[in-house]
């Protein structure tokens, strides 16, 4: 749970990129479709780093059916928002899948970062004290 600050942060600042990038190529609806994207990837994964960090609280063998679990239920659920809205003809849509795209890049580039700076860095301070 300590790289969510990071990762938190990263997404924040992706997140109002996304909106002005969003509103200054499509208008209004693109900055919505932009930030929305960055927001439904950013809440979906925060969701499933608290449910895996919950789950490894309980019993660590909890891990990997949470993980899978939260996988399943996240991309169904996405699929069949990203099916109504495709069938609905919103001008948002290329922006919000675009949003999407950039918002996993992101978060998950935002995590690697912290594994191999910060996290590292503690390991082998721990080791080295």
């Amino acid at each position: 749970m300590a790289h969510l600050p990071t990762v938190l942060g990263a997404s924040l600042a992706l997140l109002v990129l996304a909106a002005v990038v969003g509103g200054l190529a499509a208008g209004g609806v693109g900055a919505l479709g932009a930030a929305t994207g960055v927001g439904v990837v950013t809440v979906s994964y925060l969701l499933s780093t608290l449910v895996i960090a919950w789950a490894d609280s309980v019993d660590p063998r909890l891990v990997l059916p949470s993980g899978l679990g939260m996988y399943i239920v996240k991309f169904t659920v996405l699929g069949v928002v990203m099916a109504g809205v495709a069938g609905s003809g919103w001008a948002g849509l290329r922006p919000f899948g675009v949003g999407v795209m950039v918002g996993v890049v992101v978060w998950t580039g935002a995590n690697i970062w912290w594994v191999t700076r910060i996290h590292q860095a503690r390991l082998r301070r721990a080791t080295d004290g």
